[in-house]
């Protein structure tokens, strides 16, 4: 199951949201047909299209 929070700039994350954070960190990434395993060349485009996605929101 996916969670999605919303923190506004300057907001701090609850305990409780840190706290899940830190337990996802320790369960397996499972792939389906939904959200398959991207391969290297993929990975590098997504990889890519996040860079200058984060220059532009941070110009």
């Amino acid at each position: 199951m996916t969670r999605t929070f919303t923190i506004e700039k300057g907001q701090k994350p609850t305990e409780e949201q840190l706290q899940e954070v830190l337990e996802a960190k320790n369960k397996p990434i499972v792939f389906d047909e939904d959200s398959p395993e991207l391969s290297p060349a993929m990975y590098k485009a997504f990889m890519s299209s996040v860079i200058q996605r984060n220059r532009k929101k941070n110009a």
